[in-house]
C-alpha cells in the first residue's frame, strides 16, 4: 500500500464538526420552523454530530488499535451498544420515542454483528461476512429511513442511516473482525493525483459519449446551483461516495479477492454488483443504470487498488456524481 500522510484525529474531529454545522444550517434553510424547536434541533444536533466523529475519527491511523488495548475484545461491542444508546438519546430528545423504532435500529446493529462474530475466527471473505454486507445494503437501500428518523421531517433520514451503517461497518469489520487493507483512512499519497484524476478523466471519456448515445444522460448545465457545489460535492464524497467506497472497495472487492486469491475476480465482480445496486435507481430496472455504474465501479475499483485508500476512490467516485448532477440532467 503506497505511503500515505493522514489526517489526524483532532482535525477529523474538526472536519465533522464543520460538517454538522453545514448539514444544520441546510435544514435549518429548508425545514420550516426547525430552528424554533429548540431541545429536537439540539439534540439532532449532537446525536449526529456523534455518529457522524465516529465515522471520522476512525479514518485516523491507529485508532482502532488504542481503543482495542484499552476495551479488549469487548471493543466492536461497546461501540455497537454506544450506537444503539446515541439513537435511544435521538428518540428522547425529538419526542419520537417508539418500542417498533427501539426494535428496528437493535436488529439493524446487533443482527450484523451477531453474523460478524459467529464467523469472528473464519478466513476473510466468509459467509458471514458476504451475507452481513448483504444484511446492510438492503437495510440502507430499502429499509425505513424516514421511519426510523422522524426529525426533522425525514429530510435528514438518509444520511443519518447511511452514517451509522458506516459505524455498524467500522465495528463490526475493521474492530471485530480487524479485516486488512480496507484502506479507511483520509490523507493523500505519493502520485495519487495521476490515479484519481486520471481515472476520472478517462471515465469521463467512455461514460459521456456512452450516456448520450444510449440516451441515458443530457447535456444540461445547472448553472443557476453552482453557488452550491461546494456543500453539495461535500455532501456527496461524505454521504454517498465515501459509504460506497467503504462497501463495495474496501470491504466487498477486498474480501471476494481474497476469497478467490485473485485480485481481478474480486475487482470485476464487485464491479458488476456495485452495477446491479443501482438497477431500481429511478425506476426498475435500470439497464442504462447498471450499464454505467458497473463501468465507473471498474475505474473506482482501480483507483482502490492502486493507492490503497477508499478516500481516493471516493474522490473519483464523488466527482463523478457531482459533475453529473450540475453538468447533465438524466433522461
Amino acid at each position: 500500500m503506497p505511503a500515505t500522510r493522514q489526517l489526524g484525529a483532532f482535525a477529523l474531529l474538526a472536519l465533522a464538526l464543520i460538517l454538522t454545522l453545514v448539514l444544520a444550517l441546510f435544514a435549518a434553510t429548508f425545514s420550516a420552523g426547525i430552528a424554533r424547536a429548540e431541545r429536537p434541533f439540539l439534540t439532532t444536533l449532537v446525536v449526529f454530530a456523534c455518529f457522524l466523529s465516529i465515522m471520522l475519527v476512525f479514518a485516523a491511523g491507529g485508532i482502532i488499535e488504542r481503543l482495542s488495548a484499552k476495551a479488549g475484545a469487548g471493543a466492536a461491542w461497546l461501540l455497537a451498544v454506544a450506537l444503539f444508546t446515541l439513537f435511544v438519546v435521538y428518540m428522547l430528545g425529538t419526542g419520537s420515542a417508539s418500542l417498533l423504532r427501539l426494535a428496528a435500529m437493535a436488529a439493524f446493529l446487533f443482527v450484523p454483528m451477531s453474523l460478524l462474530s459467529v464467523g469472528q475466527h473464519a478466513a476473510p471473505g466468509s459467509w458471514q461476512d458476504l451475507l452481513t454486507l448483504v444484511v446492510i445494503w438492503v437495510a440502507v437501500k430499502f429499509g425505513p429511513s424516514h421511519w426510523v428518523w422522524p426529525y426533522p421531517e425525514g429530510r435528514l433520514a438518509y444520511i443519518f442511516t447511511v452514517v451509522v451503517a458506516v459505524d455498524l461497518a467500522i465495528a463490526g469489520f475493521l474492530v471485530l473482525r480487524r479485516t486488512k487493507n480496507v484502506g479507511y483512512g483520509i490523507g493523500w499519497g505519493s502520485g495519487w493525483f495521476l490515479y484519481v484524476f486520471g481515472s476520472l478523466a478517462v471515465f469521463a471519456l467512455i461514460a459521456i459519449p456512452l450516456g448520450i448515445r444510449i440516451r441515458f444522460i443530457a447535456y444540461a448545465p445547472r448553472v443557476h446551483e453552482w453557488k452550491m457545489f461546494l456543500p453539495l460535492s461535500l455532501g456527496i464524497l461524505f454521504f454517498t461516495a465515501w459509504p460506497e467506497e467503504l462497501l463495495f472497495r474496501g470491504l466487498l472487492q477486498n474480501l471476494l479477492a481474497r476469497a478467490t486469491n485473485n485480485e481481478a475476480a474480486g475487482w470485476i465482480a464487485a464491479s458488476v454488483l456495485f452495477g446491479f445496486s443501482h438497477i431500481t435507481n429511478l425506476h426498475f430496472p435500470n439497464w442504462r443504470y447498471v450499464l454505467l455504474a458497473s463501468i465507473a465501479g471498474l475505474f473506482y475499483g482501480w483507483t482502490w487498488r492502486k493507492t490503497g485508500s477508499i478516500f481516493a476512490s471516493a474522490i473519483v467516485h464523488g466527482s463523478v456524481d457531482a459533475l453529473w448532477h450540475f453538468l447533465f440532467r438524466t433522461v
